[in-house]
């Protein structure tokens, strides 16, 4: 058993649309310079799909306009499912991926610290995500400069993908304007310190106080983009959503790396939607990852078409329950919520068939839950969560580890995505 500091040496790696590779260990440090391209677009893509830059007045420093240049932003690790919840739930963890965004005159730089090798040109998923905002914004593309700290392992069911996308997105909407209201707005201080502690929650009435306006300001909100109460989705964050499960193709890992807290995502004729609340004081998850790593594509493959009525019918109750106990609706002992959180992680919609490809994660998971901890696959796995009640609890998930997996006890991030701008006049 080891300790889990936001990587797990010596795993196999894979860079997003790449091929997966071995990656003996150490941090990785990759840096491409794109080199200057033509200029002759206004930030559209050109005949080969790949984007023109054009240069960015007073690149580096603020503009007239009191947008930045230079933006920091940390986004939560999540977890997904959390058992009966699938495509639906997610859980926002106290580790963080933290990305610096400056615009440059022209071209192209990536410099990524971390321990898996990722891409390091335009189909780095922080860049595509950044494209895809500046371009629902109706914005010409900038040359860029990023600097990613990557600390959430690749490959493991834990929202490695939807963090970067978020990263993107949040970083291209600071980029494009002064003011993303309080629920993003994290200060000078939000990224120092252990990255493993989440920070304090953001003000109860973090919804009602927001005040940017997404794309489509100007034809009014749609249904759920008003401010509301704190389990709302900030009106900043909606259309932020939305083009976030477009790119990631679900929305559950997504909703809560920019929301934090708990989330229920679903989609309707309007899109991708998501109400979050603050899960109960006690919640002290435990991430167990192992060694080797596995597609979310392949773990689909092994579910089922169909599944028959009882079992569906067993796992939404399950999942409803999950929902009430996480919200703390029901005041209750620890004791009592632990029980009933047992119970509420059951899951026979997708579990039992992915399990099984994954002997080890399925052996752990069995450990746990034998010791009466609530325990399911994080996300599509391989990665285990412990949703433990207390610190008792937490120990005693802790203890159930084998060599196979490193473990980290982490806290609930209850803030999501949050943006630093990094100007100097700042």
């Amino acid at each position: 058993m080891t300790a889990l500091s936001g990587a797990v040496p010596g795993a196999e790696t894979a860079a997003p649309g790449g091929a997966v590779r071995d990656n003996p260990g150490g941090a990785v440090r990759s840096v491409s310079g794109a080199g200057d391209r033509d200029l002759s677009g206004v930030g559209d893509r050109d005949a080969r799909g790949e984007y023109r830059s054009v240069p960015v007045v007073g690149a580096g420093r603020a503009g007239a306009d009191g947008a930045a240049r230079r933006v920091r932003v940390r986004v939560p690790a999540t977890s997904a499912n959390l058992g009966p919840g699938f495509d639906a739930f997610g859980l926002a963890l106290g580790l963080y991926d933290e990305v610096d965004v400056e615009m440059t005159a022209s071209g192209l730089t990536v410099d990524v610290v971390g321990p898996d090798e990722v891409a390091q040109d335009e189909t780095h998923l922080v860049v595509r995500a950044i494209r895809a905002t500046f371009d629902l914004l109706g914005r010409p593309q900038p040359g860029l400069a990023l600097r990613c700290v990557n600390r959430i392992p690749h490959g493991r069911g834990l929202g490695s993908s939807a963090a970067a996308i978020v990263a993107g997105i949040v970083a291209a909407a600071a980029l494009d304007r002064p003011d993303l209201g309080p629920e993003f707005e994290a200060g000078p201080a939000a990224n120092q310190g252990d990255p493993g502690v989440a920070r304090p929650g953001v003000p109860a009435d973090r919804a009602a106080t927001a005040t940017a306006a997404g794309p489509a300001a100007a034809a009014g909100p749609g249904p759920g983009d008003s401010a509301g109460p704190a389990t709302s989705v900030p009106a900043a964050a909606a259309w932020m959503l939305r083009l976030a499960h477009d790119i990631e193709g679900h929305p559950d890992n997504v909703a809560a790396a920019l929301s934090g807290g708990f989330t229920v995502a679903w989609q309707d004729v309007e899109g991708a939607r998501c109400l979050r609340v603050d899960p109960f004081a006690e919640l002290r998850p435990v991430v167990f990852v192992p060694t080797v790593r596995q597609s979310t594509e392949a773990s689909r493959g092994a579910l089922p078409v169909l599944v028959g009525l009882p079992d569906a019918a067993r796992t939404l109750g399950r999942a409803a329950l999950l929902a009430l106990t996480m919200s703390a609706a029901e005041p209750a002992a620890a004791a009592q919520r632990a029980r009933t959180l047992f119970s509420a992680t059951e899951d026979l919609l997708h579990q039992p068939y992915r399990l099984p490809a994954a002997p080890a994660t399925g052996e752990l998971v069995a450990r746990l839950r034998a010791l009466g901890v609530p325990a399911t696959l994080s996300g599509s796995g391989p990665s285990v969560l412990a949703l433990a009640v207390g610190g008792e609890q937490a120990a005693a998930a802790v203890g159930a580890a084998s060599a196979e997996f490193s473990v980290a006890p982490l806290s609930v991030d209850r803030s999501g995505a949050q943006v630093t701008r990094l100007d100097p006049e700042r």
